[in-house]
This record gives structure tokens, C-alpha cells and sequence, in this order.
């Protein structure tokens, strides 16, 4: 690969990793396939430390999320309590959703500040 498609699939993935927010994170598995796929063909050029940090935000992203929904399993713990279970399941989704949003704009980050990177021709890191 030549450096201008390297730095056309960088660009794409990227898009890829923000649209995945839409597309309830089919993008993003669609992405880090690709990732891991073209991943050799980069090696050794500024797009590595891109796709070292894509990938490495699509899984810091997932753990985020499954921590989003850690919280539930403390409804069992309640089941037999309807007023505390209701709470919990209030609190468990207000944090489930404070995550997903917070989770959402870190990757627009993530994805933009290597948008700008990419557009200055520069590594990640």
C-alpha cells in the first residue's frame, strides 16, 4: 500500500469508528476487523500508532460499557425488596447512561484528534 491509501483507509476508519455510534457498534466491529487485517501493511509508517489507537479505543470502549452494565447485576442482590430494587434499577440505569455518553464523546475524541494527526501527516503518539 502506498502512502495515500494508507492515509485514505486511516481517514475511513476512523469515520467508521465515529458512525459506529449510530450503527449500535456494527462499524466498529466492521473497523477493528480491518485493523487487524491491514495492520501489517502499515507497519513501520505513521499510520501504525492510528491503528494501534484505534484499536486500542475500541476495546478501552467496550470495557467502559461493560462496566455501564456491572451495575444490574446488583438487582439480584435486591430482587426480594421492590422499593430498594427499583432504586437500583434507577441508579443502574443513570450510570448505564452517564457511561454510554461519556464512552460516545471520548471516542469522537479519540477519533477527531486523529483525524487532525492524520491530516497533518503525523503519528498518534
Amino acid at each position: 500500500m502506498d502512502f495515500k491509501s494508507q492515509k485514505t483507509l486511516t481517514v475511513v476508519l476512523y469515520a467508521m469508528y465515529i458512525a459506529a455510534i449510530f450503527s449500535a457498534g456494527i462499524f466498529a466491529v466492521i473497523a477493528l476487523i480491518i485493523n487487524y487485517v491491514k495492520r501489517d501493511d502499515v507497519k513501520g509508517t505513521i499510520f501504525e500508532s492510528h491503528f494501534t489507537w484505534q484499536i486500542q479505543t475500541v476495546w478501552k470502549y467496550l470495557i467502559w460499557n461493560i462496566i455501564g452494565i456491572f451495575p444490574f447485576f446488583l438487582l439480584f442482590l435486591v430482587q426480594n425488596n421492590e422499593q430498594l430494587f427499583n432504586g437500583v434499577a434507577l441508579l443502574s440505569f443513570i450510570f448505564l447512561i452517564a457511561v454510554v455518553i461519556i464512552s460516545w464523546l471520548w471516542i469522537i475524541y479519540r477519533a477527531i484528534k486523529g483525524l487532525i494527526k492524520v491530516n497533518e501527516n503525523k503519528a498518534i503518539y
